[in-house]
């Protein structure tokens, strides 16, 4: 069964309050944290979670041509299915190039509250 509680965690990037303590984050905040950690982790960077990642800025250098872009929605759809379907549901993942940049757009729901909410990340 989902707790309906609300959960804090860490912000991210890992910050220190105005009275010293590691600041901690909520809400639609915590889940959009978590989703930056997720596509900002190589898999075998953390130690007690080898697999934990998508390998996003890896596939950033990659030539920028038409398989790119699916293949980075099939790796980040399948890494937020696993590693935060507990707490989310990922409507859609979109990925597209623009010259230079290539933009990721996550869609999703959360499931405390059952509303939508999107993250936009753009790489140059």
């Amino acid at each position: 069964m989902y707790d309906m509680a609300e959960k804090k965690g860490f912000r991210f990037p890992l910050g220190v309050n105005e009275v010293g303590a590691i600041h901690a984050t909520g809400g639609d905040e915590r889940i959009r944290a978590k989703i930056t950690q997720l596509l900002f982790t190589s898999p075998g960077e953390r130690i007690h979670q080898p697999e934990f990642g998508c390998g996003l800025l890896n596939l950033v250098f990659e030539p920028n041509h038409s398989i790119l872009a699916p293949a980075m929605q099939f790796t980040i759809g399948q890494a937020l299915a696993r590693w935060l379907s507990n707490e989310m549901i990922t409507d859609a993942v979109q990925v597209t190039s623009e010259g230079e940049s290539v933009v990721v757009e996550i869609v999703y729901t959360k499931k405390q509250d059952l509303k939508q909410h999107a993250v936009r990340i753009q790489f140059k």
